[in-house]
């Protein structure tokens, strides 16, 4: 699936200002959970299984774009030792009346699973697209969910963010 870049950026950009607050904060100088001890890759298969939860949450028929994870520097951290991932991705139901239900589907069960929806409502945007924000405390991981239904064709843009983790001893971040 095709993103503009400037989408994409304006998306990451709101979900690591809206994921670095609420519910999934420890008392830390970045204001970021530590999420424990893992190399890049291991941490981007575990973002991928979340990713893939909330995917099975949607519960409409759709497709999933096919995205990787990334990695993120952790604010006021050594580089070298600390990140976090990033997942982008969207879906895009079978039809474009299933929007509302995937939305809502995900407003309902999220919940159910371990995540504090932190914010829902219309973005600022002059679509007025619906954003919903969770944090996972447990798994410190927070998602921003931006359904945006008057693009053509109408889909859910999600991004999973972790909190901060660090490389075991001996290791550095490896950069995808």
């Amino acid at each position: 699936m095709k993103t503009k870049p400037s989408a994409l950026v304006l998306t990451l950009t709101l979900a690591l200002s809206t994921l670095t607050g609420c519910g999934m904060t420890e008392n830390n100088s970045s204001g970021t959970p530590f999420a424990g001890i893992s190399t890049s890759s291991d941490a981007s298969d575990t973002m991928e299984k979340v990713s893939s939860g909330i995917y099975d949450l949607i519960g409409v028929k759709g497709k999933a774009s096919d995205s990787r994870p990334g990695v993120l520097d952790c604010s006021g951290k050594d580089t070298k030792t600390y990140f976090r991932i990033f997942h982008p991705w969207a879906f895009t139901p079978g039809s474009a009346s299933d929007l509302d239900e995937a939305m809502e589907r995900l407003r309902s069960e999220l919940p159910k699973h371990g995540w504090k929806i932190v914010e829902y409502g219309p973005d600022t945007s002059k679509n007025k697209n619906i954003k919903l924000t969770a944090d996972n405390d447990r798994k410190k991981v927070g998602v921003n969910i931006v359904q945006m239904s008057k693009n053509d064709p109408p889909i859910l843009d999600l991004t999973v963010v972790s909190g901060c983790y660090q490389v075991p001893d001996g290791e550095e971040v490896e950069r995808f």
